[in-house]
């Protein structure tokens, strides 16, 4: 943490910063020094007692230019936060300072109806961004399960994938962030423009390496998806039809295979558990006699639920992706998740882990598309044991050939592939020199230049 009078000093100056809101008061500084990074014991007893010394909200970039000079001029980390949505700790000050809250920064600044391309400021929440390309006749390509709550830096900065990866991949795929406006943290902070080459850097960083304040992302046409669920008697036919669908002619923005451990511990609004597996479906209108077809076939019991309701807050897409660990906790806090990429074949793997973990286990799917082909992910849900079987299981998935994202790991490298990225590193050089963009959670600039 910085030394008490220079926090007075920093916030005297802070003080006289137009659009600017200071919150100092202790609860305000731990609520908002704090995410979702519980659902991990891991991380919840390395971050429960990293809290901000001043929190502020910026309503103009003007401001954010004011506050990095500060920042600069003392050396006090600052950290950036969305809507506190994330499960990582991506916006805990690791070393106190000044967390800045983005949300004051909610333009929709331009939609191009040439290209779909919508440019936004940070804060904008993308369920609000998803209403004004609807009008237009568009829709986000790619969602967070807390779409309605996640503002778009956050998830660009700080998330991967989610609603819409079984037809678009990842964030990081090109083609779907197109440019970045940031502002730099150093002695004359600078106002940038990133084209799409250079704002991958920033792309999943955890706000280590500039501050965004805009961006430009990618949109897609409209379908108004059906929600269909279909569900299995056994686990190998759950899965067999679950690929048949995901290769199938016809559109997805969502397929979701659930144990029926976990199918049993949903909200009743899913539809009344009956000891099946169930797989959770967003399929376009002309898809749905498709899936209905390939069921029968499958002997699996199907439902068309009719068009999705986005307004309800009760649809297909909130029991998915990490709101399915969520529902799972919110019942017995007990539970925690990994993530991954299944080996294929995947049922080989799953059907081991099973045989030795039981119902310590219980499976959690989506399908992505990666690298052009289609995959099963997985975030199953897992009791905790503690944190030696943790990384024991995390080693035996590895061993089976899944790729883990490690969702105990605060670090953007070990909680990614586990590899460092240069370009990453060398962009928090270039726009963060003396390292206080949220310290403490790149890798790389922490092995290469970070003395602490």
């Amino acid at each position: 943490m910085t030394q008490k009078y220079e926090i007075e000093k920093v916030k005297s100056e802070l003080k006289l910063v137009a659009d600017l809101e200071l919150y100092q008061k202790s609860s305000d500084l731990k609520r908002l020094s704090k995410d979702f990074y519980d659902y991990s014991p891991i991380l919840n007893k390395q971050l429960k007692n990293c809290i901000a010394e001043i929190v502020v909200r910026p309503l103009s970039v003007n401001a954010i230019i004011n506050t990095a000079e500060i920042c600069n001029k003392y050396s006090v980390p600052l950290t950036l936060r969305g809507s506190g949505t994330g499960n990582y700790g991506q916006c805990v000050p690791m070393k106190g300072g000044i967390v800045m809250v983005m949300s004051g920064l909610r333009k929709i600044r331009h939609f191009n109806k040439e290209t779909g391309e919508i440019t936004v400021e940070a804060g904008c929440l993308m369920r609000d961004i998803n209403e004004v390309l609807i009008d237009y006749g568009r829709q986000l390509r790619l969602l967070p399960s807390t779409w309605r709550s996640a503002s778009v830096a956050g998830f660009i900065a700080g998330g991967s994938g989610g609603i819409g990866s079984v037809r678009w991949g990842f964030l990081r795929d090109p083609g779907h962030l197109k440019e970045l406006e940031i502002i730099t943290l150093e002695d004359s902070p600078q106002k940038l423009k990133l084209f799409a080459d250079d704002a991958e850097a920033l792309n999943h960083a955890y706000g280590t390496n500039g501050i965004i304040t805009a961006l430009t992302i990618t949109t897609t046409p409209l379908l108004k998806w059906h929600e269909v669920v279909v569900d299995c008697l056994e686990w190998p036919q759950a899965v067999q039809l679950l690929k048949n669908i995901n290769c199938a002619a016809l559109e997805l923005y969502l397929a979701t295979l659930l144990e029926k451990e976990i199918v049993d511990r949903l909200p009743h609004w899913c539809g009344m558990p009956e000891n099946k597996h169930r797989i959770l479906l967003l399929v376009a209108p002309d898809g749905v006699s498709t899936i209905r077809r390939l069921s029968k076939l499958s002997n699996a019991d199907f439902y068309d639920l009719g068009p999705e309701n986005l307004k309800a807050g009760t649809g297909l897409r909130e029991l998915s992706w990490n709101h399915t660990t969520l529902h799972m906790r919110s019942l017995n806090p007990n539970w925690t998740y990994l993530q991954m990429l299944l080996p294929q074949p995947e049922l080989e793997m799953m059907q081991t882990l099973k045989t030795e973990w039981g119902d310590n286990l219980l499976w959690h799917i989506e399908c992505v598309r990666q690298n052009g082909e289609q995959r099963m992910a997985s975030l199953p849900v897992v009791n905790w044991q503690g944190e030696e079987s943790m990384n024991e299981l995390i080693s035996r998935c590895k061993d089976l050939g899944a790729v883990i994202f490690n969702p105990h790991a605060i670090t953007v490298e070990d909680g990614g592939l586990g590899v460092i990225d240069s370009d990453q590193v060398q962009a928090k050089r270039n726009y963060d020199p003396t390292g206080l963009l949220n310290p403490g959670k790149l890798k790389g600039w922490l092995m290469n230049s970070d003395p602490s």
